[in-house]
């Protein structure tokens, strides 16, 4: 078994710093390098070595699944999908129109939203406190959780008075005629024993408790427990729970739901919501008709009132006048006024005209195209109606054409332009002469047509003022027929409505009882909690992986360095060292020997040719077992009639002497100095073969001794007489001395420390290979349990596998704790 000196690490850090020893451990750069992927080797280690930590984690997850759906109250919803939309019977007599519009028609989104903010209303609210009984809540305590006895509680509470609102009253049956009542007022605990439908007071409120029939003698054994709410209380509750949506605004569809502890609570408030909404909207729709009916009523009692007034009038004046016909003339002498005033227009437009084309003419402007009329020219001629103004319009134009042909190709002097210049000034005097006539002729007429006009201006002024008594008397006359008829039509149309409007309120899907709630979910709460099992336990192996930084198995070992392997040496838990000693000698059928004889086997392979050796046995720090390893390898290869003599090297923390119990006055330090010689310092062992040299009293320069020429002297003189030295030398990762030792050994060894070495060690070997030229460097495995000698052949198929019944050691009996305590290690 190698020791464990993890606790002489620091020292001999300490001690290899102080001596100028170079340090050698790897940086965890270089270690970063090492391995340089996913071993998956090591992967499936953790992974089988926490494969108990994964079923106890999912385990774990599954429990607190269950305890959590143990222990958390079930949520149940209820739900019920209305369309919501309001039809009347007038639209299909016909009486659509605004009376559509009053009965609501086709409801829009912004409609819906009212209807929901309706249904969440202390209107709806009150109307249920009314119909449900939601005033008092009823509960039986059970082992953990409380359940709402709804509708089927054995008790019923009646209260008045200073009530005691949301305050918990524990209530349990002591006979089935008595019962006892404790509640908390002020801090303290109140406790009463009272009958059975008895009235009772507590403070200023009174109570009774009656029974329902429900009550069984199983309710004597139960505990209960009720509260009182107040309205606040209840519309909260209602607020928390309900929820009201619009699903489809264009088919109106409204859905209903509502969460509570209890399914047929949540139900029984979902329907009753229905119901009372139903009747709401009935009720609101009677009292906007009623509303309306009474209004009309009023305003045909008024109007009823000053239609007879009109009438009465009328009839006077009629009775008066003996006529009704002053209306008819007034109208004749209006229409003829009418008449005449447009003709009257009509000859004012044509005096303007004739201004204007006398100006033009007097101006030279009248001009048209050579292949148009004066009239195509000046369409408003055609109105004058003078075939002579139209002549000599037409004349002049073409005169002033030819006019300007001549003025462009002849000089003003010229006799042809005179003559038609002349011509000209002669048409445009008839010209005036005509327009002046027409001028004349018109404003006789317009004369005659005002004399006609004061003529029936003066007939209407002579009319007596019976007509403008009369129009007065007909206007409001018509004006309260008009009303009265107006208002008749809506109140048949109100009456129709008020008998034939209903809200077409449909339950597409009624509230019905819900049997699985939605809250919690099962199959979710497991899943969640299977799944942070998984989780939680990977995590647990990707940590376990991450951390493993240790060599584990000889997989390790081989995949990491280039140096053979000589054998694996199993744990010795036979008994408990205090230091390394030497153990082949008392076991030789042992597991370890067995397993030291395959390393002894296997370096007969490497240096069979050679009948003298000298091993070196090192390793990266203090505590991987190189002394342990270097007194029972020389045992063992004692035992084969070779003789072997170990020579402590390590000078700094000998331990050689130490493992055959033996003193440390004189050693390999006296040799080296020549204060003793050879045959003085060599110490013998319980096998006759093995002897030993202890390191000997700790020199300040160890690295001086071992380079000088009196170790290779001394080397020389022991080979005379042994066959085997073998040489137990100082850590290499923590000074050179033993590096120097490893260059003249024919086979160095360096040991490995299963679940002690980091793996970066490993590192250290291939550099040290590299570094000297280490080809015949092999490592071996110190410590291995069963599995860390998995894979390696004779280590674990005959130390063990053959091993069993064959071995005389056996192992000591372990306590359930201490196995399930290396299971979970």
């Amino acid at each position: 078994m190698a020791v464990n000196e993890n606790a002489e690490l620091e020292e001999l850090i300490r001690n290899a710093t102080g001596s100028g020893g170079v340090s050698t451990v790897p940086t965890d750069a270089e270690a970063a390098d090492e391995g340089g992927g996913l071993d998956f080797d090591t992967l499936l280690l953790v992974a089988r070595r926490s494969l108990l930590w994964l079923l106890l984690l999912i385990g774990l997850g599954l429990t607190g699944s269950w305890l959590f759906l143990r222990y958390t109250k079930p949520i149940y919803k209820s739900s019920s999908l209305l369309k919501i939309d309001e039809k009347t019977e007038a639209g299909a007599l016909g009486l659509g129109g605004a009376l559509g519009e009053t009965a609501g028609g086709r409801q829009n989104i912004s409609k819906l939203s009212g209807e929901v903010e309706l249904i969440k209303s202390n209107i709806i609210y009150r109307r249920l406190k009314d119909s449900l009984d939601l005033d008092v809540n009823y509960y039986a305590e059970g082992t953990v959780l409380e359940s709402e006895l709804y509708g089927v509680s054995p008790f019923r509470v009646e209260y008045g008075g200073d009530i005691l609102f949301n305050t918990k009253f524990g209530l349990s049956f002591t006979s089935p005629t008595r019962f006892r009542l404790s509640y908390l007022q002020a801090g303290q605990e109140q406790t009463g024993e009272y009958s059975i439908g008895e009235p009772f007071r507590i403070g200023g409120m009174t109570l009774r408790i009656r029974t329902t029939p429900t009550m069984d003698a199983s309710a004597l054994d139960r505990t209960f427990h009720f509260i009182i709410n107040d309205e606040g209380a209840i519309n909260s509750y209602l607020d928390r729970n309900l929820l009201v949506e619009i699903v489809n605004p264009d088919a109106n569809t409204i859905q209903i739901s509502f969460q509570d502890f209890t399914p047929s609570k949540a139900r029984a408030i979902v329907n009753k919501i229905d119901t009372v909404y139903l009747q709401e909207k009935i009720a609101q729709k009677q009292a906007a008709t009623a509303q309306t009916l009474q209004f009309l009523d009023q305003q045909l009692t008024e109007n009823r009132q000053n239609l007879a007034v009109a009438e009465e009038n009328l009839q006077s004046f009629a009775r008066q006048n003996k006529t009704y016909d002053v209306k008819a003339t007034i109208g004749d002498l209006t229409a003829r006024l009418e008449k005449q005033e447009e003709e009257r227009l009509k000859l004012a437009e044509k005096i303007r005209l004739l201004n204007e084309v006398a100006a033009l003419a007097e101006q030279g402007a009248i001009t048209a195209r050579e292949d148009m009329t004066v009239e195509q020219s000046i369409p408003a001629l055609a109105t004058i109606d003078n075939p002579q103004l139209a002549q000599q319009l037409t004349e002049l134009n073409g005169l002033q054409w030819n006019l300007r042909r001549l003025s462009r190709s002849y000089k003003e002097t010229t006799e042809a332009v005179q003559q038609q210049r002349e011509a000209l000034n002669y048409v445009k005097g008839n010209l005036r002469r005509t327009l002046r006539q027409s001028r004349e002729l018109l404003s006789s007429q317009l004369a005659a047509l005002d004399r006609q006009r004061n003529s029936f201006t003066s007939e209407l002024q002579t009319l007596p003022q019976k007509a403008t008594e009369l129009a007065r008397l007909t206007r409001p006359l018509e004006l309260y027929e008009k009303s009265y008829l107006m208002l008749m039509d809506k109140k048949v149309e109100f009456n129709i409505a008020k008998a034939g409007t209903t809200p077409d309120f449909q339950i597409l899907s009624p509230a019905s009882m819900p049997n699985v709630p939605i809250s919690p979910v099962r199959l979710m709460v497991y899943a969640i909690g299977l799944a942070s099992g998984i989780v939680l336990g990977l995590s647990l192996m990707a940590v376990r992986y991450f951390m493993h930084n240790t060599v584990t198995s000889v997989r390790e070992l081989e995949r990491a360095t280039q140096a053979s392997v000589l054998g694996v040496i199993p744990t010795y838990d036979k008994e408990k060292m205090a230091v390394s000693k030497l153990v082949v000698d008392k076991n030789p059928k042992s597991a370890i020997s067995e397993s030291i004889r395959s390393i002894r086997t296997n370096l007969d392979f490497i240096s069979s040719a050679k009948k003298k050796r000298l091993i070196s046995v090192t390793s990266t720090i203090s505590g991987e077992g190189k002394t342990f390893v270097s007194v029972n390898l020389g045992g063992i290869i004692a035992l084969s009639e070779q003789r072997v003599v170990i020579l402590d090297l390590d000078m700094r923390k000998p331990k050689v002497n130490l493992a055959f119990g033996a003193e440390n006055v004189k050693g390999i330090s006296t040799i080296l100095i020549e204060k003793h010689t050879i045959q003085e310092c060599i110490q013998h062992t319980s096998i006759p073969t093995l002897d030993f040299i202890s390191a000997g009293p700790t020199p300040p320069n160890p690295s001086e001794l071992i380079l000088g020429a009196k170790f290779d002297e001394m080397l020389a003189e022991l080979h005379k007489t042994y066959d085997v030295i073998l040489i137990d030398t100082p850590p290499v990762g923590l000074v050179t001395d033993g590096i120097l030792i490893m260059r003249k050994a024919d086979i160095p060894i360096y040991i490995v420390r299963a679940n002690y070495s980091k793996k970066a060690f490993l590192k250290n070997i291939n550099k040290l290979m590299r570094a000297n030229n280490f080809t015949r460097l092999s490592t071996i495995l110190n410590d291995a349990t069963s599995s860390g000698m998995y894979g390696y052949g004779y280590g674990y198929g005959y130390g063990y596998g053959y091993g069993q019944g064959y071995y005389e050691e056996t192992k000591p009996t372990e306590s359930a704790i201490t196995r399930l305590r290396k299971r979970f290690s």
